[in-house]
């Protein structure tokens, strides 16, 4: 097989800036810009549910489920995550490439991550005083992995599992149950492992996506069958791979929260 690929194959850097490439949408779930469609865009909507499913799952794992808490930490992450971090992160480059303003963004981040805060100091006293270490990594790790603080340290795979997989799973658990036994350590793990995945199947359609100006090349089959290779050729099994986790994890979550009830 031979592939020549023309533009920047890598991962944008700290300071980057995505310039686009003609024709091609930011990401399959980037609707045409402009107007409400670059809000429901910035929400990241199948990646958004993905991670909120992860709260669902620690809840739903863990020894003793409460819904009133289930909700107040779905909210929660629907803030720091759905609205905040993704509002920092199109600041950073305008990865998506929408029209919101970066007043708007900046307001978006701020009050996203301030009412996450606010809840999780609500449990705080309702709850336990140990939500408080849970408050403190949110509000540090939101901006640090979106706006690549430290020269991007904690923007990397590692990074994102924990923030975005592990975070959320544990967070749930310890929310309902206010201890951690051996399924919380078995479910993280289930977290991170799924969510390195999805950064490592996310990665190559970023770049194709939103880096590279053309793909050339072709396929020689065995029986000599020749077939052209594109953009289409180089996102469709990554990103076919997403949507089918994304629905996978967020049924599995629904299957664990209907076994408890």
């Amino acid at each position: 097989m031979k592939v020549r690929i023309r533009g920047v194959v890598r991962d944008a850097p700290a300071g980057r800036l995505y310039t686009g490439v003609d024709g091609q949408r930011p990401a399959f779930y980037a609707l045409e810009r402009g107007g409400w469609r670059d809000y429901v865009t910035l929400l990241h909507p199948p990646y958004t549910l993905w991670h909120l499913s992860y709260v669902v799952l620690g809840a739903a794992l863990s020894p003793a489920l409460r819904y009133d808490r289930l909700v107040a930490t779905l909210l929660a992450f629907f803030l720091a995550v759905g609205i905040s971090a993704h509002a920092l992160d199109e600041l950073n480059g305008r990865p998506l490439r929408t029209r919101i303003s970066g007043t708007m963004l900046i307001a978006l981040g701020a009050v996203g991550l301030a009412g996450a805060v606010a809840i999780g100091i609500a449990g705080a006293v309702f709850v336990s005083p140990w939500l408080l270490a849970f408050v403190a990594f949110g509000v540090f790790i939101a901006p640090a992995y979106s706006l690549e603080w430290f020269g991007g340290r904690f923007h990397s795979g590692f990074w994102f599992a924990l923030a975005w997989g592990v975070f959320p799973f544990l967070t749930a658990y310890w929310a309902s149950a206010e201890r951690f036994e051996a399924s919380a350590v078995f479910g993280a793990a289930a977290a991170f492992a799924l969510s390195l995945a999805q950064r490592t199947l996310s990665l190559r359609v970023r770049v194709v996506r939103r880096q590279v100006r053309s793909i050339q090349g072709r396929i020689v089959y065995a029986d000599g069958s020749v077939a052209d290779i594109d953009h289409q050729w180089a996102l469709a099994t990554n990103e076919r791979a997403l949507m089918l986790m994304a629905a996978a994890v967020f049924s599995v979550a629904l299957a664990a929260l209907a076994a408890r009830t």
